[in-house]
């Protein structure tokens, strides 16, 4: 039997569209069965990503910071957990496949490349956090009381030295130092630190887990700011990387 090439094209179009729905309908049963282990699976395949091993975390070996609490956060460490881990994970999945415009160069970029270079973070992910946090707004203050540029608390900015929140060279080397220390308090696994910098590092120790992958398999556990902070920055991030 001949098919025109119109018909064709009808029953690829309706092909292509079970697939998407035997998709969609697979994530649905498995949030409704609680699946959650395999739901890792599916979201590194739709995501295009995949976490690196990693050892647990040992608070008995982490580095030390004079005058800093690891219990401190930053911005929302006063924030309560909310909302529940599976449409949070929806949200991360979708938020993965935004693509944003490219940024031009901010008025901090000398700032940023030195604390780069300084304390090994990669300069995108500073310039993320930064727009996250405030915007590149040097004066920001949040409700509760973060300040300036990659919204520090008072005690965290104290015990890093910083005299004035508000100068956005001392802010950005202690935002970028503070960063490194949860990069390397959580071997490497770049949304648990991006957590702990936002929620503090003591919460995030506190969920068991080593890899990025299994912290997006306990995001229901995190304050909703911080769940959606992580993909905030994922989004921010892509502007800034060349």
């Amino acid at each position: 039997m001949q098919i025109d090439s119109a018909t064709a094209k009808q029953l690829a179009s309706l092909q292509d569209n079970s697939r998407i729905r035997n998709r969609d309908e697979l994530l649905q049963e498995m949030i409704n069965n609680g699946s959650t282990s395999d739901f890792g699976v599916i979201l590194q395949n739709l995501a295009g990503s995949s976490a690196a091993d990693a050892s647990g975390v040992d608070s008995s070996v982490l580095p030390s910071v004079p005058g800093v609490s690891y219990s401190d956060g930053l911005l929302w460490q006063q924030l309560g957990v909310t909302a529940n881990s599976d449409d949070s994970k929806l949200q991360f999945v979708s938020a993965s496949h935004h693509s944003s415009p490219k940024s031009s160069p901010t008025s901090y970029d000398d700032l940023i490349q030195q604390a780069s270079q300084k304390y090994g973070i990669d300069e995108a992910l500073i310039k993320a956090v930064i727009d996250t946090e405030s915007s590149f707004n040097p004066s920001a203050v949040s409700s509760v009381g973060a300040k300036g540029l990659m919204q520090l608390m008072d005690g965290t900015a104290a015990g890093l030295g910083v005299s004035d929140s508000f100068d956005p060279a001392q802010n950005i080397d202690a935002g970028t130092r503070y960063l490194s220390y949860q990069i390397k308090r959580f071997n490497g696994q770049v949304n648990m630190a991006l957590a702990a910098y936002n929620a503090g590092p003591n919460r995030i120790a506190k969920l068991g887990v080593s890899t990025d992958e299994q912290l997006m398999d306990k995001l229901g556990m995190l304050p909703e700011e911080t769940r959606k902070y992580i993909s905030k920055i994922a989004n921010a991030r892509s502007k800034y990387e060349s």
